[in-house]
């Protein structure tokens, strides 16, 4: 009887079910997906000045760029000078954590580049930085 009993062990072959490790991985791809935070660019071409002491700044959701010819873009869009407070204030009320970086070619006028941060300043946002190149 011991002898029958060990040949049925032997002669089937186990099966492992796949399932749950193949919803699992999915699991995580979506996880994974959802929590990465994605690097929004201004879209415009811009020298941005050098300086020894830039560092990184992450999470700052509210990009401006500021051209050699003056012309100002929020999130890839021409903006008008005039405009700059209710599309900052707009962007600021989407994502209330997130900060400005200017980005501000090296031939743009510093007064232009106040006004934009005067601006900011005023939609709420009191953390304004000023991009730059690191050397």
């Amino acid at each position: 009887m011991r002898n029958r009993h060990s040949r049925r062990e032997s002669g089937s072959a186990a099966e492992i079910n796949m399932t749950p490790l193949i919803d699992m991985v999915f699991i995580l791809l979506i996880f994974f997906i959802v929590t990465t935070s994605f690097v929004n660019e201004t879209g415009v071409d811009v020298n941005r000045p050098s300086a020894e002491t830039a560092v990184n700044k992450e999470l700052a959701n509210i990009m401006v760029a500021i051209t050699s010819s003056g012309q100002i873009n929020i999130g890839g869009r021409v903006v008008d000078r005039r405009a700059v407070r209710a599309n900052i204030e707009r962007l600021h009320a989407e994502n209330p954590e997130g900060s400005v970086i200017i980005i501000a070619d090296k031939d743009a006028k510093t007064g232009l580049l106040i006004e934009v941060m005067d601006q900011a300043r005023l939609a709420g946002i009191a953390n304004v930085s000023i991009a730059a190149e690191r050397d």
